[in-house]
């Protein structure tokens, strides 16, 4: 049976048919988020879901001062997930505060993304070592390798499913950051020009955040977020160093700083923002140059692999076609 299997999967047919349902995937996989519509909306409706969870929450905390044990108003039922991971303690065991600070980062707030993420990182072992099992030792892979081999590879494997949800939240993240990050030089002039005209910390966030979606939907959120938690918070200090904290990157650290001590000492803000934002064209700047001085040692191994044999076939085949011609070899 097993030798009916893979002869199966060896087919030409089934290679072709199998290539074409990947290419069929593929394209309405790139297709979906033409058809899904416009991303920003989905983002400000759950901002404002989020401001309008956080409202409760401040009327929570001042109608019972006393209630230590507070919970986030986002906490939902999570179903058998939220049982499985309570039951077993899985938040003592594999989160802390740098879990929690980096599912911030990649942009998931609140308790359900962390209880579906000590979920998966609890089952995904079991699943992947479940499905190295069957691909080893049911349709023969590595047939030829002993037993401690194949169990080898089907540890690793229960092994990497421990770590992938660690390294989606990983990549999540990273992508998230790229984005604010290049969107970011813009922010501080245009916070710059609403407060300049008169208007507010927060109406300046909210303006800007309406303004900057067209090229960062994640910064547009994230002021969002900031402007509602400048209007709930008891230290709108702490506004700012969440803003700083969940995009993680210096720049936006130095803003928050910045703002924090124009609210402290009464110096003015435009200044300090006309100051950082031209740092933050700089540090731009910066960067292109040095991606820009990187690529000539980047680019000498493929000149060597492709350009210079092609080169010498240009310039040297002609002169080997009329030896051959003339008959000297």
């Amino acid at each position: 049976m097993t030798d009916a299997v893979v002869k199966t999967i060896f087919e030409p047919g089934f290679l072709i048919a199998l290539l074409v349902g990947i290419a069929v995937f593929a394209t309405v996989f790139t297709a979906m988020p033409a058809l899904g519509g416009n991303p920003l909306k989905s983002r400000m409706k759950s901002v404002a879901l989020e401001r309008d969870e956080l409202r409760a929450k401040q009327r929570a905390r001042l109608a019972s001062e006393a209630d230590k044990r507070r919970k986030g108003l986002r906490e939902q039922h999570g179903g058998g997930m939220k049982d499985i991971v309570e039951r077993l303690d899985l938040r003592r065991a594999l989160a802390d505060e740098s879990t929690v600070a980096k599912l911030r980062m990649a942009g998931f707030r609140g308790q359900n993304p962390l209880t579906r993420f000590l979920f998966f990182r609890l089952v995904l072992p079991f699943a992947f070592f479940a499905v190295a099992v069957v691909y080893i030792f049911g349709l023969g892979f590595l047939a030829e390798q002993p037993f401690f081999i194949k169990l080898f590879v089907c540890i690793v494997a229960a092994y990497g499913g421990f770590y992938a949800p660690v390294l989606y939240v990983s990549n999540r993240a990273t992508k998230r950051k790229h984005s604010i990050q290049m969107a970011w030089p813009d922010a501080p002039d245009l916070l710059l020009i609403c407060v300049e005209s008169g208007m507010s910390v927060e109406a300046a966030f909210r303006r800007v955040a309406e303004e900057i979606g067209a090229q960062s939907v994640e910064l547009a959120e994230e002021f969002v977020l900031t402007n509602a938690e400048l209007s709930f918070l008891q230290e709108r200090r702490q506004a700012y160093d969440n803003l700083a904290t969940r995009t993680g990157l210096e720049s936006v650290k130095s803003v928050a700083q910045a703002l924090i001590q124009a609210e402290r000492y009464g110096t003015p803000v435009g200044h300090a923002l006309r100051v950082l934002s031209t740092e933050s064209r700089d540090m731009r700047m910066n960067e292109a140059e040095k991606k820009a001085a990187a690529l000539p040692p980047k680019l000498t191994v493929p000149m060597i692999l492709f350009f210079l044999p092609v080169l010498f076939a240009v310039i040297l085949g002609p002169a080997g076609i009329q030896v051959s011609q003339r008959g000297i070899f």
